[in-house]
């Protein structure tokens, strides 16, 4: 892959990790398929590149590097949170701070991004917007708890990239 220039290093990108077909793991898909939805008339997502991924980590770096701006949307398994609990992390390039989620994937969020930094390609920042699923096993459509997440997290997302092209 290309060194980021002028155009990517600006870019924004939105990710959503997960699986469709393992119930609560298609939040990330489904926020994705939403913002889609909503980009058309959307200037503040007029330039954001959304992207899904299926969490192997050097994929996530592929999609991610070279951003100055990522936004990662996934669903964790709980451990005794509620179904639907939403968390938000930022991680900045330079602070050296992960927090490690129990993902619904073999490799976790958090050794992917340290992974990424130690190949020096994270964003320069990095949010990281995940929800507490409960049914991860076959089958189509979110549990109740975390389908009602989604808009929420719509809104954040939209949110998240407008205050970010504002400190551009």
């Amino acid at each position: 892959m290309s060194a980021p220039g002028p155009d990517t290093d600006r870019r924004t990108v939105v990710v959503g990790v997960g699986n469709e077909y393992r119930r609560d793991d298609g939040v990330g898909p489904a926020v994705v398929a939403r913002l889609r939805g909503l980009q058309p008339d959307d200037p503040d997502l007029a330039h954001v590149t959304l992207a899904l991924s299926d969490g192997e980590p050097s994929r996530m770096i592929d999609l991610w590097t070279g951003a100055e701006l990522a936004v990662v949307v996934d669903a964790v398994r709980g451990n005794g949170a509620t179904a639907g609990q939403r968390y938000e992390l930022t991680v900045e390039a330079v602070t050296g701070a992960v927090h490690r989620a129990a993902s619904s994937h073999a490799i976790d969020l958090g050794e992917t991004i340290e992974l990424a930094r130690a190949l020096g390609r994270l964003p320069g920042r990095l949010v990281v917007l995940a929800v507490a699923g409960h049914d991860f096993g076959f089958g189509t459509g979110l549990s109740d708890d975390v389908a009602s997440t989604v808009e929420p997290i719509v809104q954040r997302v939209r949110e998240t990239v407008r205050e970010h092209g504002r400190l551009r």
